[in-house]
Order: C-alpha cells, then sequence, then structure tokens
C-alpha cells in the first residue's frame, strides 16, 4: 500500500537524517582539535521495486561519512617543535592505541622530547624518519626518531678560515719576522679559538707580514706551554707561508712553508690544521672570496673554524625541511634525522583510528614514504599547527538543513498516520 510505503520512507528519512547530524555533531566537536579533518555525510535513494522508468523510491539511506582531506588553517605558535603539514601527505608516528600496535598515520605535529629522547606526539607515540648518518646523509630505512640524550663529543679543529684585507699601502716592517716580538715584526693580526680532541680551547694568533709588492708572509703562533716540546710564555710558531696577490688585488697563490699540524699537551699529537684564506685564481678560484689586497685599510671581515667544545643536549629544533636538530649548550645544531611523509593513493580510503589517527587499508593503498615535499608530499612548517578544517558556520547551516529534513521526514509520518485513520474511518 502506498501509504504504508510514504510511512517507511519518512522512517527511513528520519534515520538517516539522524545520522547524518551525528556527524555534523562530531565536525562541530572538533573544530579545535589540530590536524581534524571534516566529514559529510552520503547518502543514497531506495527503491520500492523493480528499477524502471516507473519505479517507486521507498525512501533514502545513510551511505557513509565521506572525509573532507581539505588543508587546515596553519597557525603560528612560535614553538619550535610544533609542525604542520603544508600540502599532501601525513607524518608517521609508531605504538600501540588501543590494543593495536603498529603505524599510525596523523596530520597533528605536536612533539616532545620522552627521557629516552624519543620524538613523541601527546598519546606517546614515536615520530618516524631517516636517521643521520656521521657524514651528514641520512639513512634509507625508517626508524624512530631518537635525539642522543648523552653530552655531545668534542671536534677537534682541522681548518681556520679566514676573509680579510691587508692594506695594499702598507710598509714592509723593517726589522725581520721575530715570533718573540710578532707585533712589531708584522703589519696586521687576528686572534682565533681553536679546540683540541679534548674539547679544550686554545688561542691561536695569525700575523701577516708584508715582504713585497703583492707578496705576504703569514704565520699562525699559539702559547708554548699548551704545546708538546713548546716553551711556555714564548709563542710557538705552529703554520706559516706566503700569499701572493695579483695587480687587481686578488689572491693569487697561498704557499704554505710550514706547519701543517699541532700537538697540543694531552690530546691527540699531529692534529691537522689547515689555514683557508680562500681559493685563489691559480687554483681556479676568484681570489677575492678570502684574502685580499686591496688599498685601504687592513680589517678582518669573517673568521671561523670548524670545531667546538663538547656540550649538554638543551632541546630540540625541527627546520622547515622535517630535518631534526639536537640543540646543545655549546651552541652547535647536529641533525639527528629527518622526519618522513607518507603519501597514499587515496586518502578517502584511510579509516579513522581515534586520537587524531589514521589507518591504512585495502581502499588506501599502501603508504608510499619519502622525505618532506618530494615526489608531491607536502612540506613541513616548522613552528606552526594545522588547525581542523571544519567550518562552524558551514556546520552551523548544514545542522539546520538536517533539522528541517528530519522534521520534514517526521510530517510524512504523521500525514501518512492521519491519511490511514481516514481509509480505517471508511468503514464506520
Amino acid at each position: 500500500m502506498s501509504i504504508l510505503t510514504a510511512m517507511y520512507s519518512g522512517v527511513s528519512g528520519l534515520a538517516a537524517e539522524g545520522q547524518a547530524l551525528g556527524v555534523v555533531g562530531d565536525n562541530v566537536a572538533n573544530t579545535s582539535t589540530v590536524g581534524f579533518k571534516e566529514s559529510r555525510s552520503v547518502f543514497a535513494d531506495v527503491l520500492g521495486g523493480a528499477a524502471g522508468p516507473n519505479a517507486t523510491g521507498a525512501g533514502v539511506r545513510f551511505v557513509r561519512a565521506q572525509q573532507i582531506f581539505a588543508q587546515g588553517t596553519l597557525l603560528n605558535t612560535g614553538q619550535p617543535t610544533d609542525l604542520a603539514l603544508s600540502g599532501d601527505g601525513f607524518f608517521v608516528v609508531q605504538g600501540a592505541v588501543d590494543g593495536q600496535d603498529g603505524n599510525f598515520y596523523t596530520r597533528a605535529g605536536q612533539t616532545n622530547l620522552r627521557a629516552d629522547g624519543t620524538l613523541v606526539n601527546p598519546e606517546g607515540l614515536a615520530f618516524t624518519g631517516y636517521a643521520a648518518n656521521p657524514d651528514g646523509t641520512f639513512q634509507a630505512a625508517v626508524s624512530k626518531v631518537v635525539v642522543p640524550t648523552a653530552a655531545l663529543p668534542p671536534k677537534e679543529t682541522t681548518t681556520l678560515t679566514v676573509t680579510a684585507n691587508l692594506d695594499a699601502t702598507a710598509a714592509t716592517p723593517a726589522a725581520a719576522w721575530d715570533p718573540k716580538n710578532p707585533a712589531s715584526t708584522s703589519n696586521f693580526s687576528t686572534s682565533m679559538q681553536v679546540y683540541d680532541s679534548l674539547g679544550t680551547a686554545h688561542s691561536v694568533d695569525v700575523y701577516f707580514r708584508k715582504t713585497a709588492a703583492g707578496s705576504w708572509d703569514y704565520h699562525a703562533l699559539a702559547n708554548g706551554s699548551e704545546i708538546s716540546g713548546g716553551t711556555p710564555g714564548v709563542q710557538t710558531d705552529i703554520a706559516s707561508g706566503t700569499l701572493t696577490f695579483d695587480a687587481a688585488g686578488a689572491l693569487s697563490a697561498t704557499t704554505p712553508t710550514s706547519g701543517g699540524t699541532v700537538s697540543f699537551i694531552g690530546a691527540t699529537p699531529s692534529q691537522p690544521l689547515t689555514l683557508n684564506f680562500g681559493k685563489s685564481t691559480g687554483a681556479g678560484g676568484t681570489g677575492l672570496g678570502g684574502v685580499t689586497q686591496f688599498g685601504s685599510p687592513s680589517n678582518v671581515s669573517s673568521q671561523g673554524q670548524d670545531g667546538y667544545a663538547s656540550g649538554d643536549l638543551t632541546g630540540v629544533k625541527i627546520d622547515g625541511d622535517g630535518t631534526v636538530n639536537g640543540t646543545y649548550s655549546n651552541g652547535q645544531n647536529i641533525a639527528v634525522a629527518k622526519l618522513c611523509v607518507a603519501k597514499f593513493r587515496s586518502n578517502d580510503g584511510l579509516g579513522r583510528a581515534g586520537h587524531g589517527l589514521w589507518v591504512q587499508t585495502k581502499e588506501s593503498g599502501d603508504a608510499a614514504l619519502g622525505a618532506a615535499g618530494s615526489g608531491g608530499r607536502a612540506s613541513v612548517v616548522s613552528g606552526a599547527l594545522e588547525q581542523s578544517n571544519a567550518d562552524v558556520a558551514q556546520q552551523f547551516v548544514d545542522l539546520i538543513s538536517h533539522q528541517r529534513a528530519f522534521q520534514a521526514n517526521s510530517k510524512t509520518i504523521t500525514t501518512s498516520d492521519e491519511l490511514l485513520q481516514d481509509v480505517v474511518n471508511l468503514k464506520r
């Protein structure tokens, strides 16, 4: 009977709209959940008989809640351990959730360090990535990101780099070079700090002496009391050589004449020590990237060395490319890993696992892991979090729409009931 069909159609509408209201409620409840992706209700009609041009509908059914993986707004937090993904992809975390152990995928990038140095999310799941090798490259295998909590070992200095200008108009000192009286027998000097294999700092003074037009000598001196075989209180020449400049003031040649190693007391003997004054034109460079000789006062633009003392872990800093760095009390930032980002053929096929997590399914396909920003994967934004993509205003509009549809379906039932009552009354 068509009246009964109308009644059951109304019942199906009530059931479907009730489930749709649940979807909207879930979206509204998670408007402040980091990395949350809203869902929308998908409906399908139901036929009451065989298909055909005059087939009568028998109501509606709720098919599923379809997730919408649109990009959420990125909110800057200023917290260096907060991460957001801009683009397609997910962070990969490992651990146990509600009795299920394995890999999970998330857009929420709140991170912190566990006591053992493992980088985890608020649920205690470990972030995964590619561990760093000693040479600065990264491993191909994926593993948990662990920041070493032990003290950072010292690194001995092997190279001193100087960028400076030597005054072309300077006069040649009258007295011969004397390491016991370096200031009076040179034209210009700079002081640098170097580290031995134990991380002990030593002062090294580099003196420049003009010997002729376009020709200079350099001498690196250290305190004799700190060098094996040195004389306490007397500066010891640990490296020397000549610098030659062309008519344009560019460095044309660097010729070391002595030294190249130093043996600090108690440390590794014969520590290599190279002075880098820039690539000369004779070596294929421009001769202008290091020490030059122009007609202006001698001065140092920059200088540096590649060693450091030991240091204790003070925190974690994560770069925009997903590189996780340990920050140490000696000022060093050491890369320990690079976060991996997972990409799927179908994000819509992922299964929700709660806690802001997803799991891969047959419909989503297997996770394709790679570095952030590669192969169409999202880039990492440090110091920011991705907000929920649920728009409260739109959700309220949907809420009103589903509410009215629910009321309309209830009216179908009451109207059908009244018509049935009229049919019964025909007997009277």
